[in-house]
C-alpha cells in the first residue's frame, strides 16, 4: 500500500523548483513507488567543492530536498512538513557523472517524519547516507 496523501507529479514538482536551490543545482525529481522517492543531481561544477569533489553540502541539499518532498507527500493539504534536523555521512568521493538520492519513511506520526536518504553515484555504490527529521505542521486559517 502506497504510504502517499497526495498525488505526485514528477513534471510539476520540477517545474515548481524553477528558480531555486534545487534547480540551480541541477536537482531533478525521476522517480518514486508505493514507499520512495528518488532525484537526481549532477557532479559538475555546480556541486563541486574547490577540490574538484562532490560538496558535502550539495549532498546534504539533495537528501533535504529529496526528503522534504517526500514529506510533504505524505501529509493531507491541511498539512505542511519543514525540516527540523538532518545528519549525513559522506562515505564516497565522486568527481563526475551524476548522484541519485533516495528517500524512504523511517517513521511516519502524527507530529513528525523521519526519513533515510541513501545517495548513490551511477553505478549504484554508496555515496552518502543521511536522516531527515521533520515536523508535521497544520496549516493556520485558509488555505
Amino acid at each position: 500500500m502506497a504510504i502517499w496523501k497526495r498525488a505526485i507529479d514528477l513534471s510539476q514538482w520540477n517545474d515548481t523548483s524553477a528558480n531555486s536551490m534545487v534547480s540551480h543545482l541541477g536537482m531533478e525529481l525521476i522517480s518514486y513507488d508505493d514507499n520512495s522517492i528518488t532525484m537526481s543531481m549532477p557532479v559538475d561544477s555546480r556541486t563541486h567543492q574547490p577540490m574538484g569533489l562532490l560538496h558535502g553540502g550539495a549532498s546534504v541539499a539533495l537528501a533535504e530536498s529529496v526528503g522534504s518532498i517526500a514529506a510533504n507527500m505524505c501529509v493531507s493539504k491541511d498539512y505542511y512538513c519543514v525540516g527540523l534536523d538532518i545528519n549525513a555521512n559522506h562515505i564516497r568521493a565522486t568527481r563526475s557523472g551524476t548522484v541519485f538520492a533516495t528517500a524512504t519513511p523511517a517513521h511516519l506520526g502524527a507530529t513528525t517524519q523521519v526519513w533515510q536518504i541513501e545517495i548513490t553515484d551511477e553505478r549504484q555504490r554508496l555515496v552518502c547516507t543521511s536522516r531527515l527529521t521533520m515536523a508535521v505542521l497544520r496549516h493556520k486559517g485558509d488555505q
